[in-house]
């Protein structure tokens, strides 16, 4: 395969149909074939190569890494994963999927409370839904979460870390 000519979208598919159960391949191979690459495009096929041929080395590796550091510093941990949530709650897309799934979790246990988290209506202007919409999250608008989750991490990072 040419992995020059394979875009990150192509690699990404690729992956997700992959069967993830495949074991590891050897760590001594792994770690013992390493050589500079004299060019930014031998660099970039390289790396797409690598990536899936030991996707689950590189995943065996990011899940050790994650765990020494939660077992180092757990706060840290979570404030690299609200860090995360706040620059997803900044995606459109996200913000949305998320919205709902939060709300249709706690429509089953507490139907009263998402009766609450449901979005106000678009706003009509002369018979036709407003072009301009904002983005709420469980009923709020999403600088409000933005902003709630952007102090914590600060508290976090300034108090703790």
């Amino acid at each position: 395969m040419d992995w020059g000519n394979v875009t990150a979208e192509d690699l990404i598919d690729a992956l997700r149909e992959v069967d993830w159960s495949s074991p590891p391949r050897p760590f001594s191979e792994f770690f013992s074939r390493f050589t500079v690459p004299k060019s930014y495009a031998k660099w970039n096929s390289r790396l797409k190569c690598n990536l899936y041929y030991y996707r689950t080395n590189y995943f065996i590796l990011v899940v050790l890494i994650l765990g020494l550091g939660f077992l180092r510093r757990p706060l840290a941990i979570v404030a690299a994963l609200l860090t995360a949530l706040t620059f997803a709650f900044l995606n459109d897309s996200f913000a949305g999927t998320f919205s709902e799934k939060v709300t249709r979790t706690v429509r089953q246990f507490f139907p009263h409370l998402a009766a609450k988290m449901r979005p106000p209506l678009t706003p009509v202007i002369r018979g036709r839904p407003s072009a301009k919409r904002a983005i709420h999250i469980c009923g709020r608008p999403r600088w409000v979460f933005v902003l709630i989750f952007s102090l914590g991490i600060h508290y976090l990072y300034h108090w703790f870390l």
